[in-house]
């Protein structure tokens, strides 16, 4: 499972998700082509998005098939508007 969670840089966690990221093929397999921030999250190690990034995250998880989803998805939307709200802060994808 790959847990979610704000972060400001001095490495402080701002906000957390019950919700997890089940590490599968939907997600394993996704296009790298059409989905590239998706595609760089690593299951075995933390993947962060930064201010520039978060938009296009946003911008993949609203093109995401349902098939796809589940309840993280809203989560990771969520972490995302509270990272945009501060200043310095990251939406961490934390793998194992």
């Amino acid at each position: 499972m790959i847990n979610l969670q704000v972060r400001h840089e001095s490495g402080s966690v701002v906000a957390g998700s019950e919700h997890g990221v089940a590490w599968d093929e939907s997600l394993a397999e996704i296009d790298r082509s059409q989905f590239p921030m998706l595609a760089g999250v690593c299951p075995f190690a933390d993947t962060v998005f930064n201010a520039w990034q978060i938009p296009m995250l946003l911008e993949e998880l609203d093109r995401l098939p349902a098939a796809r989803g589940g309840p993280w998805v809203d989560a990771v939307r969520a972490l995302c508007r509270t990272a945009e709200q501060g200043s310095h802060q990251y939406v961490w994808f934390v793998g194992d």
